[in-house]
């Protein structure tokens, strides 16, 4: 895969170049002080992956995020928490708060080479065949499989596909999230964002911005706060406070 640097703070290009030549060999095409210019440089040339400031002057980079949407993945670098649920909005890879960890930069890249993977053309994608009370039907590789829904621990919506993670797999469906949430146990999942559904069972922990579910980091949308505080908690804990 390569990527770019876009971060109109020369020290933070230097330190976010020399991290991602630590952790990954990743290929580094090129680094920019703005999003203009990085836009002149993709119109002649393919990037797979960009790390993204967000505080930039003329265009930042929720802005340009949505002028280069599904041109290539994204990764947003900033120091202020307050974008996180925005940049989901966008469907970025991930957000990385400044300064930028080593084993969180690491993290980001293989969650960014892992969907990579998923959306290239030569992987096959699966199809949603049928579906029941307990369980969705799959096919993928020439074969139909049952997907149990207490085995499926989150379901991620990527572009024109949704990715269900079960707890040993990832399958790429063609299907948007409204339609795929339509299909399933409503009493199990529950839409937590524009681009998340998940399964309340595997809920360890949440505060006012996030879910987690184990390891994995599920960002609760402003739209959705209410009434997931209302289902998971019966109204006990006020999502104002």
């Amino acid at each position: 895969m390569n990527c770019i640097i876009i971060d109109d703070e020369p020290l933070a290009r230097a330190e976010m170049e020399a991290l991602i030549r630590e952790v990954s060999d990743l290929e580094i095409l090129g680094t920019f002080s703005n999003a203009p210019a990085a836009l002149v440089y993709m119109r002649e040339h393919r990037v797979d992956l960009m790390f993204l400031d967000i505080e930039m002057p003329m265009v930042n980079g929720l802005e340009f995020a949505a002028q280069v949407s599904g041109e290539s993945l994204i990764v947003f670098t900033t120091a202020y928490p307050q974008y996180a649920l925005r940049s989901y909005e966008l469907d970025a890879i991930d957000y990385l708060l400044k300064p930028v960890e080593k084993g969180r930069l690491e993290r980001a890249i293989k969650k960014a080479a892992t969907y990579a993977g998923l959306l290239s053309e030569a992987t096959e994608k699966s199809t949603v065949e049928g579906n029941s009370e307990d369980y969705l039907v799959i096919k993928s590789e020439r074969r139909f499989h049952r997907i149990a829904y207490a085995d499926i621990r989150y379901i991620e919506g990527l572009k024109d596909y949704v990715v269900i993670h079960t707890k040993t797999q990832k399958l790429i469906t063609a299907m948007n999230l409204k339609n795929i949430h339509q299909r399933i146990a409503q009493h199990i999942f529950m839409r937590v964002s524009k681009s998340y559904l998940i399964n309340r069972d595997y809920i360890d922990s949440f505060d006012h911005h996030t879910i987690y579910l184990g390891e994995s980091e599920i960002p609760l949308g402003e739209v959705y706060k209410k009434e997931f505080f209302s289902k998971y908690t019966g109204g006990a804990l006020n999502p104002e406070r």
